[in-house]
């Protein structure tokens, strides 16, 4: 069926393998940057658990 649809020619192998490759690395870089979202959002979660604020959260009261 896909040799009717599809002819890669001799260099099928490397083709397939190139596409192979790639869905790899950007399915470990997606795992990568959600397990780090959830790491990033854990330790801000820690911090303002702690009192910690944002700079962009403080009003000018709190600045002196």
């Amino acid at each position: 069926m896909w040799g009717a649809v599809m002819n890669l020619g001799p260099h099928a192998d490397f083709i397939v393998a190139s596409y192979a490759v790639t869905l790899f690395v950007v399915a470990v870089l997606v795992a990568w940057i959600a397990l780090d979202y959830s790491a990033q959002r854990r330790i801000l979660g820690d911090l303002e658990d702690r009192g910690v604020t944002r700079r962009s959260q403080r009003t000018r009261k709190d600045e002196r």
